[in-house]
Protein backbone atom coordinates (compact mmCIF):
# COMPACT_ATOMS: atom_id res chain seq x y z
CA UNK A 1 0.00 0.00 0.00
CA UNK A 2 1.15 3.53 -0.77
CA UNK A 3 -0.07 6.94 0.30
CA UNK A 4 0.32 10.38 -1.23
CA UNK A 5 1.22 13.67 0.41
CA UNK A 6 0.74 17.02 -1.32
CA UNK A 7 2.27 20.01 0.46
CA UNK A 8 1.58 23.58 -0.72
CA UNK A 9 1.27 22.34 -4.29
CA UNK A 10 0.76 25.02 -6.93
CA UNK A 11 0.31 25.14 -10.69
CA UNK A 12 1.10 28.22 -12.73
CA UNK A 13 1.09 28.67 -16.50
CA UNK A 14 3.25 31.27 -18.20
CA UNK A 15 4.62 32.47 -14.89
CA UNK A 16 1.54 34.51 -13.95
CA UNK A 17 -1.61 32.44 -14.57
CA UNK A 18 -2.20 30.57 -11.31
CA UNK A 19 -4.74 27.72 -11.57
CA UNK A 20 -4.02 25.85 -8.32
CA UNK A 21 -2.49 27.10 -5.08
CA UNK A 22 -1.90 25.92 -1.52
CA UNK A 23 -3.05 22.34 -2.15
CA UNK A 24 -2.38 20.44 1.08
CA UNK A 25 -3.70 16.90 1.12
CA UNK A 26 -2.80 13.54 2.64
CA UNK A 27 -4.20 10.48 0.87
CA UNK A 28 -3.92 7.41 3.06
CA UNK A 29 -2.91 3.98 1.75
CA UNK A 30 -5.95 2.01 0.60
CA UNK A 31 -8.23 5.04 0.16
CA UNK A 32 -10.31 5.88 -2.87
CA UNK A 33 -10.23 9.67 -2.96
CA UNK A 34 -12.41 11.51 -5.46
CA UNK A 35 -11.68 15.02 -6.79
CA UNK A 36 -14.85 16.92 -7.70
CA UNK A 37 -15.60 20.51 -8.60
CA UNK A 38 -17.00 22.73 -11.35
CA UNK A 39 -15.49 22.79 -14.84
CA UNK A 40 -12.15 24.56 -14.88
CA UNK A 41 -11.46 24.14 -11.15
CA UNK A 42 -8.24 22.20 -11.82
CA UNK A 43 -9.21 18.67 -10.77
CA UNK A 44 -7.80 16.98 -13.90
CA UNK A 45 -4.75 19.24 -13.78
CA UNK A 46 -4.09 18.13 -10.20
CA UNK A 47 -4.42 14.48 -11.22
CA UNK A 48 -2.00 14.98 -14.11
CA UNK A 49 0.47 16.62 -11.71
CA UNK A 50 0.33 13.50 -9.54
CA UNK A 51 0.88 11.39 -12.66
CA UNK A 52 3.84 13.51 -13.78
CA UNK A 53 2.14 14.65 -16.97
CA UNK A 54 2.03 18.25 -15.70
CA UNK A 55 4.96 19.93 -14.01
CA UNK A 56 4.48 21.01 -10.38
CA UNK A 57 5.44 24.69 -10.20
CA UNK A 58 5.34 24.99 -6.41
CA UNK A 59 5.27 22.76 -3.33
CA UNK A 60 6.05 19.06 -3.10
CA UNK A 61 4.49 15.70 -3.94
CA UNK A 62 5.40 12.48 -2.16
CA UNK A 63 4.29 8.99 -3.19
CA UNK A 64 4.91 6.25 -0.67
CA UNK A 65 7.13 8.65 1.27
CA UNK A 66 9.35 9.47 -1.72
CA UNK A 67 9.71 12.97 -3.17
CA UNK A 68 8.69 12.67 -6.84
CA UNK A 69 8.40 16.23 -8.19
CA UNK A 70 11.15 15.67 -10.75
CA UNK A 71 10.65 11.94 -11.23
CA UNK A 72 9.47 10.77 -14.70
CA UNK A 73 5.95 9.30 -14.84
CA UNK A 74 7.23 5.79 -15.60
CA UNK A 75 9.18 5.71 -12.34
CA UNK A 76 6.43 6.94 -10.01
CA UNK A 77 4.69 3.61 -9.60
CA UNK A 78 1.36 4.90 -10.88
CA UNK A 79 -1.08 3.67 -13.52
CA UNK A 80 -3.60 5.99 -15.14
CA UNK A 81 -6.98 5.28 -16.73
CA UNK A 82 -7.94 8.07 -19.11
CA UNK A 83 -11.29 9.50 -20.15
CA UNK A 84 -10.71 8.04 -23.63
CA UNK A 85 -9.95 4.33 -23.58
CA UNK A 86 -6.60 4.85 -25.42
CA UNK A 87 -6.49 1.22 -26.58
CA UNK A 88 -4.37 0.09 -29.51
CA UNK A 89 -7.01 -0.76 -32.15
CA UNK A 90 -4.85 -3.33 -33.96
CA UNK A 91 -4.10 -5.31 -30.78
CA UNK A 92 -6.31 -7.84 -29.04
CA UNK A 93 -7.45 -7.30 -25.48
CA UNK A 94 -4.70 -9.66 -24.33
CA UNK A 95 -2.02 -7.76 -26.25
CA UNK A 96 -3.27 -4.39 -25.02
CA UNK A 97 -3.00 -5.57 -21.43
CA UNK A 98 0.39 -7.21 -22.03
CA UNK A 99 2.04 -4.26 -23.81
CA UNK A 100 3.39 -2.44 -20.73
CA UNK A 101 4.57 -5.70 -19.19
CA UNK A 102 6.54 -6.58 -22.31
CA UNK A 103 8.22 -3.18 -22.20
CA UNK A 104 9.09 -3.89 -18.56
CA UNK A 105 10.83 -7.13 -19.71
CA UNK A 106 8.49 -9.42 -17.78
CA UNK A 107 8.67 -13.13 -18.59
CA UNK A 108 5.85 -14.76 -20.60
CA UNK A 109 4.79 -16.67 -17.49
CA UNK A 110 4.59 -13.47 -15.42
CA UNK A 111 2.62 -11.75 -18.18
CA UNK A 112 0.13 -14.60 -18.51
CA UNK A 113 -0.38 -14.74 -14.74
CA UNK A 114 -0.98 -10.98 -14.47
CA UNK A 115 -3.41 -10.95 -17.42
CA UNK A 116 -5.34 -13.97 -16.13
CA UNK A 117 -5.71 -12.38 -12.69
CA UNK A 118 -6.89 -9.02 -14.06
CA UNK A 119 -9.24 -10.64 -16.60
CA UNK A 120 -10.81 -12.71 -13.84
CA UNK A 121 -11.36 -9.67 -11.60
CA UNK A 122 -12.84 -7.64 -14.48
CA UNK A 123 -14.78 -10.53 -16.08
CA UNK A 124 -12.88 -10.17 -19.35
CA UNK A 125 -11.74 -13.78 -19.77
CA UNK A 126 -13.97 -14.50 -22.77
CA UNK A 127 -12.89 -11.29 -24.55
CA UNK A 128 -9.10 -11.66 -24.40
CA UNK A 129 -8.74 -12.54 -28.10
CA UNK A 130 -11.07 -9.83 -29.42
CA UNK A 131 -10.07 -6.51 -30.93
CA UNK A 132 -11.32 -3.32 -29.22
CA UNK A 133 -13.74 -2.61 -32.09
CA UNK A 134 -15.62 -5.81 -31.16
CA UNK A 135 -16.27 -4.57 -27.61
CA UNK A 136 -18.88 -2.29 -26.08
CA UNK A 137 -17.90 0.99 -24.48
CA UNK A 138 -18.11 -0.49 -20.99
CA UNK A 139 -15.97 -3.48 -21.99
CA UNK A 140 -13.34 -1.19 -23.52
CA UNK A 141 -13.18 0.81 -20.30
CA UNK A 142 -12.70 -2.42 -18.36
CA UNK A 143 -9.81 -3.30 -20.67
CA UNK A 144 -8.27 0.11 -19.96
CA UNK A 145 -8.63 -0.58 -16.23
CA UNK A 146 -7.17 -4.07 -16.73
CA UNK A 147 -4.17 -2.57 -18.48
CA UNK A 148 -3.58 -0.56 -15.30
CA UNK A 149 -4.15 -3.51 -12.94
CA UNK A 150 -1.57 -5.79 -14.58
CA UNK A 151 1.17 -3.29 -13.80
CA UNK A 152 0.46 -3.67 -10.04
CA UNK A 153 1.10 0.05 -9.42
CA UNK A 154 1.39 1.83 -6.09
CA UNK A 155 -1.43 4.22 -7.01
CA UNK A 156 -4.27 4.09 -9.56
CA UNK A 157 -5.37 7.35 -11.20
CA UNK A 158 -8.77 7.63 -12.92
CA UNK A 159 -9.51 10.70 -15.07
CA UNK A 160 -13.30 10.80 -15.61
CA UNK A 161 -13.34 7.18 -16.83
CA UNK A 162 -17.13 6.98 -17.22
CA UNK A 163 -17.87 10.25 -18.98
CA UNK A 164 -17.91 8.69 -22.47
CA UNK A 165 -20.49 6.05 -21.53
CA UNK A 166 -24.25 6.30 -21.84
CA UNK A 167 -26.38 6.47 -18.68
CA UNK A 168 -27.03 2.74 -18.32
CA UNK A 169 -23.41 1.77 -18.95
CA UNK A 170 -22.23 4.47 -16.57
CA UNK A 171 -24.26 2.95 -13.74
CA UNK A 172 -23.08 -0.59 -14.54
CA UNK A 173 -19.42 0.40 -14.82
CA UNK A 174 -19.59 2.49 -11.65
CA UNK A 175 -20.76 -0.62 -9.80
CA UNK A 176 -17.93 -2.59 -11.37
CA UNK A 177 -15.37 -0.04 -10.16
CA UNK A 178 -16.86 -0.25 -6.65
CA UNK A 179 -16.58 -4.03 -6.78
CA UNK A 180 -13.03 -3.73 -8.10
CA UNK A 181 -12.07 -1.60 -5.09
CA UNK A 182 -13.60 -4.18 -2.75
CA UNK A 183 -11.59 -6.89 -4.50
CA UNK A 184 -8.42 -4.80 -4.13
CA UNK A 185 -8.81 -3.26 -0.64
CA UNK A 186 -5.12 -2.39 -0.32
CA UNK A 187 -5.01 -0.39 -3.55
CA UNK A 188 -4.83 3.41 -3.38
CA UNK A 189 -6.98 5.18 -5.97
CA UNK A 190 -7.44 8.82 -6.97
CA UNK A 191 -10.52 9.45 -9.11
CA UNK A 192 -11.60 12.60 -10.94
CA UNK A 193 -15.22 13.16 -11.90
CA UNK A 194 -17.77 15.92 -12.40
CA UNK A 195 -20.57 13.50 -11.46
CA UNK A 196 -21.38 13.79 -7.77
CA UNK A 197 -23.25 10.46 -7.82
CA UNK A 198 -19.96 8.76 -8.70
CA UNK A 199 -18.22 10.72 -5.95
CA UNK A 200 -20.83 9.95 -3.29
CA UNK A 201 -21.03 6.23 -4.08
CA UNK A 202 -17.37 5.43 -4.72
CA UNK A 203 -15.30 7.67 -2.45
CA UNK A 204 -13.70 6.96 0.87
CA UNK A 205 -13.23 10.73 0.99
CA UNK A 206 -14.15 13.55 -1.39
CA UNK A 207 -11.98 16.56 -2.17
CA UNK A 208 -14.09 19.50 -3.39
CA UNK A 209 -12.01 21.93 -5.46
CA UNK A 210 -13.01 25.54 -6.08
CA UNK A 211 -11.40 28.96 -6.44
CA UNK A 212 -7.96 27.47 -7.20
CA UNK A 213 -7.89 25.50 -3.95
CA UNK A 214 -9.63 22.98 -1.73
CA UNK A 215 -13.07 24.00 -0.45
CA UNK A 216 -13.50 20.98 1.83
CA UNK A 217 -12.27 17.43 2.34
CA UNK A 218 -14.37 14.76 4.03
CA UNK A 219 -16.36 11.59 3.72
CA UNK A 220 -19.38 11.76 1.40
CA UNK A 221 -21.81 12.01 4.31
CA UNK A 222 -19.67 14.64 6.08
CA UNK A 223 -19.90 16.89 3.03
CA UNK A 224 -23.62 16.23 2.64
CA UNK A 225 -24.59 16.66 6.30
CA UNK A 226 -21.98 19.17 7.52
CA UNK A 227 -20.78 21.42 4.68
CA UNK A 228 -18.24 24.02 5.81
CA UNK A 229 -19.36 26.69 3.37
CA UNK A 230 -22.13 27.65 0.96
CA UNK A 231 -20.21 26.44 -2.08
CA UNK A 232 -19.93 22.86 -0.80
CA UNK A 233 -23.50 23.00 0.54
CA UNK A 234 -24.85 23.78 -2.91
CA UNK A 235 -22.37 21.69 -4.93
CA UNK A 236 -23.02 18.43 -3.06
CA UNK A 237 -26.60 17.22 -3.43
CA UNK A 238 -29.12 17.32 -6.25
CA UNK A 239 -31.15 19.47 -6.43
CA UNK A 240 -28.85 21.95 -4.70
CA UNK A 241 -29.46 23.12 -1.15
CA UNK A 242 -31.93 25.99 -0.83
CA UNK A 243 -30.52 29.19 0.67
CA UNK A 244 -33.03 31.56 2.31
CA UNK A 245 -32.08 34.97 3.63
CA UNK A 246 -32.88 35.47 7.29
CA UNK A 247 -31.67 36.57 10.70
CA UNK A 248 -31.07 35.10 14.14
CA UNK A 249 -33.77 36.12 16.63
CA UNK A 250 -32.85 33.89 19.61
CA UNK A 251 -29.43 32.47 20.51
CA UNK A 252 -28.23 29.53 22.60
CA UNK A 253 -27.56 25.83 22.10
CA UNK A 254 -30.58 25.84 19.80
CA UNK A 255 -30.92 28.90 17.57
CA UNK A 256 -34.19 30.44 16.43
CA UNK A 257 -34.09 32.10 13.03
CA UNK A 258 -36.58 34.09 10.98
CA UNK A 259 -36.56 34.00 7.21
CA UNK A 260 -37.56 37.02 5.16
CA UNK A 261 -39.70 34.82 2.89
CA UNK A 262 -43.04 34.94 4.72
CA UNK A 263 -41.62 35.91 8.12
CA UNK A 264 -41.42 32.27 9.19
CA UNK A 265 -39.59 31.46 12.43
CA UNK A 266 -38.12 28.05 13.25
CA UNK A 267 -35.16 26.44 15.02
CA UNK A 268 -31.74 25.11 14.07
CA UNK A 269 -29.59 22.76 16.15
CA UNK A 270 -26.58 25.09 15.84
CA UNK A 271 -25.20 26.85 18.93
CA UNK A 272 -24.84 30.64 18.74
CA UNK A 273 -23.57 33.38 21.05
CA UNK A 274 -25.58 36.21 22.60
CA UNK A 275 -23.89 38.73 20.32
CA UNK A 276 -25.18 36.77 17.29
CA UNK A 277 -28.72 38.01 17.91
CA UNK A 278 -29.81 40.01 14.86
CA UNK A 279 -27.05 38.51 12.69
CA UNK A 280 -28.04 38.28 9.02
CA UNK A 281 -27.58 34.72 7.79
CA UNK A 282 -28.37 32.47 4.89
CA UNK A 283 -30.49 29.56 6.03
CA UNK A 284 -29.65 26.35 4.18
CA UNK A 285 -32.20 23.54 3.83
CA UNK A 286 -31.91 20.66 1.39
CA UNK A 287 -34.98 20.08 -0.85
CA UNK A 288 -35.45 16.58 0.54
CA UNK A 289 -35.54 17.94 4.12
CA UNK A 290 -38.43 20.34 3.51
CA UNK A 291 -41.84 19.12 4.66
CA UNK A 292 -45.30 20.72 4.47
CA UNK A 293 -46.72 22.04 7.73
CA UNK A 294 -49.79 23.86 9.10
CA UNK A 295 -47.93 25.14 12.15
CA UNK A 296 -47.09 28.75 12.88
CA UNK A 297 -43.42 27.73 12.90
CA UNK A 298 -42.22 27.38 9.33
CA UNK A 299 -39.26 28.24 7.11
CA UNK A 300 -40.89 29.22 3.84
CA UNK A 301 -44.35 29.90 2.42
CA UNK A 302 -45.28 30.45 -1.23
CA UNK A 303 -47.30 29.17 -4.17
CA UNK A 304 -46.16 26.09 -6.10
CA UNK A 305 -45.36 27.11 -9.68
CA UNK A 306 -44.10 23.84 -11.21
CA UNK A 307 -44.61 20.20 -10.23
CA UNK A 308 -42.30 17.43 -11.42
CA UNK A 309 -43.81 14.03 -10.61
CA UNK A 310 -40.92 11.58 -10.85
CA UNK A 311 -42.65 8.56 -9.36
CA UNK A 312 -40.77 7.89 -6.16
CA UNK A 313 -40.55 11.63 -5.42
CA UNK A 314 -42.23 14.87 -6.47
CA UNK A 315 -40.20 18.05 -6.92
CA UNK A 316 -42.00 21.30 -6.24
CA UNK A 317 -40.65 24.57 -7.60
CA UNK A 318 -41.49 27.94 -6.11
CA UNK A 319 -40.80 31.30 -7.73
CA UNK A 320 -37.57 33.04 -6.62
CA UNK A 321 -38.43 34.72 -3.29
CA UNK A 322 -36.65 37.96 -4.25
CA UNK A 323 -36.44 38.11 -8.08
CA UNK A 324 -35.11 41.65 -7.98
CA UNK A 325 -32.04 40.28 -6.13
CA UNK A 326 -31.48 37.38 -8.53
CA UNK A 327 -32.23 34.76 -5.86
CA UNK A 328 -32.61 31.09 -6.75
CA UNK A 329 -35.85 29.19 -7.10
CA UNK A 330 -36.79 27.28 -3.94
CA UNK A 331 -37.21 23.54 -4.50
CA UNK A 332 -38.93 20.99 -2.24
CA UNK A 333 -38.55 17.25 -2.78
CA UNK A 334 -41.46 15.31 -1.32
CA UNK A 335 -41.73 11.50 -1.27
CA UNK A 336 -44.48 9.98 -3.38
CA UNK A 337 -46.73 11.54 -6.02
CA UNK A 338 -48.32 14.99 -5.48
CA UNK A 339 -49.46 16.12 -8.93
CA UNK A 340 -52.36 18.17 -7.54
CA UNK A 341 -50.21 20.77 -5.74
CA UNK A 342 -49.59 23.15 -8.62
CA UNK A 343 -50.98 26.60 -7.85
CA UNK A 344 -51.45 25.85 -4.16
CA UNK A 345 -49.81 27.80 -1.37
CA UNK A 346 -47.74 25.73 1.03
CA UNK A 347 -45.90 26.33 4.25
CA UNK A 348 -42.67 24.37 4.49
CA UNK A 349 -40.39 23.64 7.41
CA UNK A 350 -37.53 21.32 8.36
CA UNK A 351 -36.34 19.48 11.46
CA UNK A 352 -33.86 21.57 13.51
CA UNK A 353 -31.11 19.01 12.86
CA UNK A 354 -31.51 19.54 9.09
CA UNK A 355 -31.09 23.33 9.13
CA UNK A 356 -27.75 24.98 8.22
CA UNK A 357 -26.74 28.57 8.98
CA UNK A 358 -24.16 30.49 6.96
CA UNK A 359 -22.62 33.92 7.55
CA UNK A 360 -20.33 35.47 4.94
CA UNK A 361 -20.43 32.15 3.08
CA UNK A 362 -19.11 30.07 6.01
CA UNK A 363 -21.07 27.66 8.21
CA UNK A 364 -21.65 28.84 11.78
CA UNK A 365 -21.17 25.23 12.86
CA UNK A 366 -17.41 25.46 12.19
CA UNK A 367 -16.64 28.76 13.90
Amino acid sequence: MAGLKLTNVEKTYGGNVNVLKNINLDINPGELVVFVGPSGCGKSTLLRMIAGLEKITGGSLEIDGQYVNDMPPAQRGIAMVFQSYALYPHMTVRDNMAFALKLAKKTPAEIDEAISKAARVLQLEEYLDRLPKALSGGQRQRVAIGRAIVRDPKVYLFDEPLSNLDAALRVATRIEIAQLKEAMPDSTMVYVTHDQVEAMTLATRIVVLANKGIAQVGTPLDLYERPENEFVAQFIGSPAMNLLAGEIVETGEVTTVRTFEGNGTFQANIPTRAEDKGLKVNVGIRPEDLVATDNESYAFADTVSIVEALGEVTQLYFEPPRPEEDTDTVIAKLPGIHKDLRGKELKLTAAPSKVHLFSNGQSLLYR
